[in-house]
């Protein structure tokens, strides 16, 4: 198992600097939000993973809680093993869109619809937090 270190000040700063602010899974801005961020293993310490830039992510900590160790879930339609969604290697616009009110996250592939199934993307909290957003013009 890879060995836990701090991560840096300017790694953090770099990896929100990537991630624009916001949660790399369900978009949430960290300026606006209820909860606190954090920086999220992609592939998980306990799996083997490292704190290599190319590793993390800016996670709001309701979206790194539900994801936990898990690096595949069960596809909501096809119910096949479908890998989760990683930020450094995907792009979220090819796995995932918003409604016309833009308040939910809807998946276009299955790695969307797993993610938004495994990480509840579309969690009543976030939905509330994305209608104020709305609401002030600074969602999406």
């Amino acid at each position: 198992m890879a060995k836990r270190t701090k991560i840096s000040v300017a790694n953090k700063s770099i990896i929100n600097e990537r991630a624009k602010g916001c949660c790399e899974y369900c978009k949430s801005p960290f300026d606006f939000s209820t909860e606190l961020f954090s920086i999220e293993h992609i592939l998980p310490i306990s799996l083997g993973g490292d704190d290599e830039l190319s590793n993390l992510a800016f996670a709001c900590i309701g979206c790194n809680i539900f994801k936990s160790n898990k690096l595949e879930g069960k596809d909501p339609i096809s119910q096949a093993m479908t890998i989760l969604f990683n930020p450094r290697i995907m792009f979220w616009e090819e796995h995932f869109f918003w409604d016309s009110t833009y308040l939910t996250i809807i998946g276009q592939t299955a790695i969307g619809r797993t993610t938004i199934n495994e990480l509840k993307l579309n969690r009543q909290a976030l939905k509330n937090l994305r209608r104020a957003l709305v609401a002030i013009g600074v969602h999406p």
